[in-house]
């Protein structure tokens, strides 16, 4: 699997001993064809919120799915970056973190 398709997990310590896992994806400038590593806030099949730098210099994005449903993409400040898996990559993904999310919840 190529680097720019793997997820990262690191683990932060906040004041008061607790720990939480920050998700980190690699997305790709279309421009430029660099690859960036970026803070995912919010994941699922048909969404992708990240975050762009940090602190107050920060920026938000919401990544959707193309038209061909191959990878997500989205804009950051005039430039297009993508997200090189499919929503059927990103689903399986999710599944396999935590099966509980995969049943449905009655109504």
């Amino acid at each position: 699997m190529p680097d720019t398709l793997r997820t990262r997990y690191t683990r932060r310590e906040f004041a008061g001993g607790h720990r939480m896992n920050i998700e980190k994806i690699t997305v790709r400038n279309t421009e430029s064809g660099k690859t960036m590593d970026v803070v995912v806030l919010n994941k699922s099949a048909h969404r992708i919120q990240v975050v762009l730098g940090e602190g107050v210099h920060s920026v938000k994005c919401d990544l959707s799915p193309t038209p061909n449903r191959t990878a997500f993409s989205g804009k950051i400040l005039g430039r297009e970056i993508v997200y090189e898996r499919s929503p059927e990559d990103v689903q399986a993904d999710l599944d396999r973190i935590n099966p509980a999310l995969k049943k449905s919840r009655p109504r």
